[in-house]
């Protein structure tokens, strides 16, 4: 008589199946449910899996284990380690201490059933307190206390810009770039004028002499500065700025270490990853162009800034949304650490999670959105 046969993981035993179960079709073409795609066991955005025990052209690591009542079963998977490690340890407790609804069974639809599977497996950092939702197919990230600590902005990036306001507009007081970056400012100025905008001083004509007109140009910028004001005028100019400051290694861009291993993983898992900021593109690209874990453009598919709204303002995102041509809006998941933002987005129809990083301000109470403290728990 044949013996069962021995299911293992890297030369590792991890269980004894039934031949006559392990070889008959309904195990070999079980479909995993959903579920598992949403909590991030499986990469199959349709959600489903057929199970392939003995498919030798699939690694085993990364294969995924379902422990079932009296059986193993190894399904093709992301390579979630930590999933191994908990199936190895329920095999361990032995078959009698296994719940039987941990693990999908046949129904008489040929559909698994997943109503009361347990989150009692971890899929990377799973964050057991935001309901699952399946893998959007496109991330927008906020910059500033999301993906980088606000005091990359408020301490390195903000005062070089102030400080070389000046000597950046006298070196490149007559290129086209610059002109440009001046002829924001004045428009902007002029409305904060009318508007009674504190900090807000008249910008002379061009006749007036370089020298003047770039008192008065640092003199509201360093006011704009000031009052973290998201506008573009500012903003141009400052990318400008910065641009200058990375190209002679001056500055480098700082991301969270969870930021890279996250956009690592959702580039293999086919989900576009834009960046959504106040800051210019031009800045954008400059930070993840050089930062503390290299370049990171390469996971990155486009940028948005001011010019495509105001991120306070829900149809900023209604924008965004359909310039990405996804199906619906919630298709679309949105990362950020201001609570207005959020709001925002929501109101759009995406799906929004709120960064909590060291650092960030405090939000409302009982504000409603789910929050990460890293990328990987999602």
């Amino acid at each position: 008589m044949a013996s069962s046969p021995v299911v293992s993981l890297n030369g590792v035993m991890a269980g004894r199946a039934s031949l006559g179960y392990m070889e008959s079709k309904a195990p070999m073409k079980l479909k995993l449910c959903r579920r598992f795609c949403t909590l991030g066991w499986a990469s199959s955005a349709g959600g489903s899996i057929a199970a392939e025990v003995h498919r030798d052209s699939v690694p085993r690591s990364n294969r995924l284990i379902a422990m079932g009542r009296h059986s193993a079963n190894i399904f093709q998977a992301e390579g979630y380690h930590c999933l191994f490690n908990d199936a190895l340890e329920l095999h361990h407790l032995g078959p009698n201490n296994l719940i039987p609804n941990h693990v999908p069974q046949q129904t008489g639809r040929g559909l698994a059933d997943y109503a009361n599977i347990s989150t009692y497996v971890k899929a990377g950092a799973l964050n057991s307190n935001n309901p699952t939702e399946p893998l959007p197919r496109c991330v927008v990230l906020d910059i500033e206390g999301t993906t980088t600590p606000i005091s990359f902005v408020t301490d390195v990036l903000f005062p070089y810009a102030r400080d070389n306001v000046g000597r950046h507009l006298s070196a490149t007081f007559e290129s086209p770039e610059t002109r440009d970056d001046i002829k924001l400012l004045r428009s902007q100025v002029e409305d904060d004028l009318k508007q009674g905008v504190q900090g807000a001083v008249p910008i002379p004509a061009d006749e007036a002499g370089k020298e003047q007109v770039i008192a008065a140009l640092v003199g509201n910028v360093e006011a704009m500065i000031k009052a973290d004001r998201k506008i573009t005028a500012l903003k141009q100019l400052q990318g400008h700025i910065w641009q200058t400051g990375f190209e002679n290694n001056e500055l480098e861009g700082v991301v969270f270490e969870d930021v890279p291993k996250a956009l690592t993983n959702w580039n293999s898992l086919g989900i576009k990853v834009y960046i959504y900021s106040s800051g210019s593109r031009l800045a954008q690209r400059l930070i993840f162009g050089k930062t503390n874990y290299g370049d990171l453009r390469k996971y990155l598919c486009g940028f948005f800034d001011t010019n495509v709204g105001n991120k306070k303002e829900t149809q900023s995102y209604i924008e965004i949304s359909e310039s990405l041509g996804v199906d619906k809006p919630s298709d679309v998941l949105f990362l950020t650490d201001v609570y207005q933002e959020a709001v925002a987005a929501k109101d759009a129809g995406l799906e929004v999670l709120i960064s909590v990083r060291p650092g960030n301000g405090p939000l409302p109470e009982n504000h409603g959105f789910n929050t990460i403290s890293s990328f990987l728990e999602i």
